[in-house]
């Protein structure tokens, strides 16, 4: 039992005792932590020191701390950035913005179930705040991302010994708010075969028709930005089918800077074969490219990628998203994301009966079910089959 010391009265004439006891070492630092006991009687004091030690034996015991949830946002960012990419990191910065906001000033030991509560709900219902104003509502798919970040937070503090329990362990999305999301928001669908091979057809002829027949190969905008031909591209040859090997992406962070990264998964290091149209394309366009080189001379910057501009500049994924929407509005199709043409490839591949194991590794993925939930969009013009498979059926009727 630590030492009890009587304090010298006060101002007030009034008698207090005091004991330090240790509450156990930090588990970040392991330096050992230490709590003052200030009360009126001895008994009191002794009776506190019981009962921390009590909670420290079980486990259970949370020094008293100032830090906010603002504070320990940043400390947790911090940490997960030793963990995950700095365009991941961007991203989870972004995603807390809303907390640091609204919620970034509140003690994390003050934080309570209600206040994300009603943080989730303002989000669902008043969406972004733009100069001030409230903005669009904010998807549920996006207020669940952001619930996810701020749970894996507060779950390591619950681990760090800052607070006794996860305060957002339980919080979700309303099912009203859920039903209002399915429908409020619009949700592109993406382009059938006839429009994909409309696109196919309409840029034939323009420069960047490789690079974009990649795309609706099933190939991520960043893994096209991140191409390079002698790394990744051989061509066919006296009856050998040409390959495209996936090894690294060029990414845009907050549309502002580009970072060259390795795929995002082990997954995403692949080996396609390269059809023989999209091998076509490949040998015109490195055709076209010695031509513009050979015509703008010493203004012409010599890199190893594949998708750059007439003067050899790389080509980032915002600026080939905008030239792929300028093309789509010249031949009258629907602007869809270039994101949007790999789940087109991977339904047709789909349908036309391709191994889900077989999909799964085209498109770069560890688990083919993920897949198929996720890239796979059945729509009536995939149907035929099965109404002429039910004609038949009701026909022996």
């Amino acid at each position: 039992m630590p030492d009890v010391k009587k304090l010298p009265p006060d101002a007030k004439g009034r008698t207090r005792y005091r004991a330090v006891v240790d509450i156990g070492r930090d588990p970040a630092t392991g330096k050992r932590k230490q709590l003052t006991i200030t009360k009126p009687t001895a008994k009191e004091v002794k009776a506190e020191i019981a009962r921390l030690a009590h909670k420290r034996d079980a486990g259970t015991l949370v020094a008293p701390s100032k830090v906010t949830l603002g504070e320990w946002l940043d400390e947790w960012l911090e940490r997960k950035a030793r963990d995950v990419e700095s365009t991941t990191i961007a991203k989870y910065r972004l995603m807390t913005t809303g907390l640091r906001e609204q919620l970034g000033e509140i003690r994390l030991q003050d934080l309570t179930e209600d206040h994300v509560r009603d943080f989730v709900d303002g989000l669902v219902g008043g969406g972004r705040r733009r100069g001030g104003q409230t903005g669009t509502r904010l998807s549920v798919a996006y207020v669940d991302s952001i619930l996810v970040r701020l749970r894996e937070a507060l779950e390591l503090a619950v681990i760090r010994k800052v607070v006794t329990a996860n305060v957002a362990a339980q919080v979700r999305v309303s099912l009203a708010d859920k039903k209002t999301d399915r429908q409020k928001q619009t949700r592109e669908k993406p382009w059938t075969v006839e429009e994909v091979q409309t696109f196919i057809r309409g840029m034939a002829a323009d420069r960047l028709f490789a690079p974009l027949l990649l795309g609706l190969m099933g190939l991520r905008p960043a893994e096209v930005c991140g191409l390079q031909w002698e790394r990744d591209i051989t061509l066919g040859s006296a009856g050998t089918p040409g390959q495209l090997t996936l090894t690294a992406t060029r990414t845009m962070v907050s549309n502002a800077y580009t970072v060259e990264k390795s795929t995002k998964t082990l997954a995403g290091e692949r080996t396609l074969p390269v059809p023989p149209l999209a091998e076509k394309a490949l040998r015109a366009y490195r055709a076209r490219q010695a031509a513009e080189r050979l015509a703008a001379g010493e203004a012409y910057t010599v890199t190893p990628y594949v998708a750059v501009d007439e003067l050899g500049e790389p080509l980032d994924t915002r600026a080939l998203r905008e030239y792929a929407y300028r093309l789509m509005k010249r031949l009258g199709l629907r602007r869809v994301r270039l994101y949007d043409a790999r789940h087109s490839c991977l339904t047709a591949l789909a349908v036309a009966g391709v191994p889900d194991l077989v999909l799964a590794a085209w498109a770069g993925h560890t688990n083919a079910a993920f897949t198929k939930a996720k890239y796979v969009h059945v729509g009536v013009e995939h149907m035929a089959e099965a109404a002429a498979a039910w004609e038949k059926f009701a026909g022996q009727m």
